[in-house]
């Protein structure tokens, strides 16, 4: 607009600034619904945008006054702002407020501008160059919020997508327990807030007994909804402190970590075992299982997760040996 020389003694800049104007308003109106995910027919506004290009084109070819010419193209433009600062307002729910809020605001003041524009200049001619800056800091001002918007929800995204992968990374799916990641990753932590003075820190592995043949014989749906029932009996038996986890198809470990004495580990063991070895209704049927619970304690068995799971395990199955359905504490002493 200050700069472009004339050509055949016609300024270039006028053209130019009319043809950027009229791309500029539809596609900014086109990125903002797709931004909101509005079922808008934008197809409106290249039709409004090129009804103000043929208003110009008309005025010109009638020897309008440039007042007329104006009033006609500015008046098309501030309804284009009217209803992107109108859409922006009313549907920023589910997005960044107040970076649109701004949008918006810059959109109605840019409106507001456009329509006294013809009137300003008309009146006092020197308002061209004065209220050309004044509209570009509104319109740096209206995209500079946008793209704070844009760049807020996509940062929101980004934050709620770690936060899920992160969870999937550390639940079992079907069960939604605690994996063997998150169990390991936790546990040092877990140690250190339980081992104040007098408390015992208890690793039960258990082994579902009969599991395998109501998956064999009832499906794999059925097994499903007894490995989530075990799953919601075992949350349901221990506190909120303590560390639940699968860590295969029927196998799982819990971690009490503020036990008052070593023989409540016992209790504990004992308070799972009837809970686990009540029947499970899954469709009308009911199924029996059993489970095999092997027991180590922190430190006389292991000072470390991977020796405690290694004795709780070697427990398991002394009672399998035995005739499964039970639960014993490791007989041996950490190495």
């Amino acid at each position: 607009m200050f700069f472009f020389p004339p050509i055949a003694g016609q300024p270039l800049a006028g053209p130019l600034y009319v043809l950027f104007i009229s791309l500029e308003k539809p596609l900014l109106l086109t990125g903002l619904t797709r931004f909101l995910n509005l079922h808008i027919q934008v197809r409106w506004f290249w039709m409004a945008s090129l009804a103000s290009v043929l208003w110009l084109l008309a005025a010109l070819a009638a020897g309008l006054p440039p007042f007329a010419r104006a009033m006609g193209f500015c008046t098309v433009n501030a309804a284009l702002l009217l209803y992107m600062g109108w859409i922006a307002l009313k549907n920023s729910a589910g997005f960044p407020r107040w970076p649109l809020v701004l949008t918006a605001t810059a959109s109605f003041a840019l409106s507001a501008h456009w329509l006294s524009g013809p009137g300003l200049i008309e009146v006092f001619p020197a308002w061209a160059r004065n209220g050309f800056v004044l509209g570009t800091l509104l319109v740096l001002l209206q995209y500079l919020s946008l793209m704070t918007a844009v760049l807020s929800l996509f940062q929101s995204r980004l934050i709620d997508a770690e936060s899920k992968a992160l969870d999937l990374a550390f639940h079992d799916p079907l069960t939604g327990l605690n994996n063997q990641r998150y169990m390991k990753t936790l546990f040092d932590q877990a140690l250190v807030l339980a081992t104040r003075p007098h408390h015992v820190v208890a690793v039960f592995y258990i082994d579902l007994d009969n599991f395998k043949p109501i998956n064999d014989t009832a499906g794999h749906a059925v097994g499903d909804e007894v490995l989530k029932t075990v799953a919601a009996r075992l949350k349901s038996s221990t506190r909120s402190t303590d560390i639940c986890a699968r860590v295969g198809g029927d196998e799982f470990v819990v971690i009490a970590t503020q036990l008052d004495e070593e023989a409540q580990a016992g209790e504990v063991a004992k308070k799972l075992l009837a809970r686990l070895t009540e029947c499970i209704p899954v469709n009308g049927k009911e199924y029996a299982l059993g489970a095999s619970i092997g027991v180590a304690l922190y430190p006389q068995h292991g000072r470390n997760l991977a020796e405690l799971v290694q004795r709780a395990d070697k427990a398991m199955y002394q009672v399998k040996r035995n005739g499964k359905s039970g639960c014993e504490i490791f007989a041996g002493a950490a190495t």
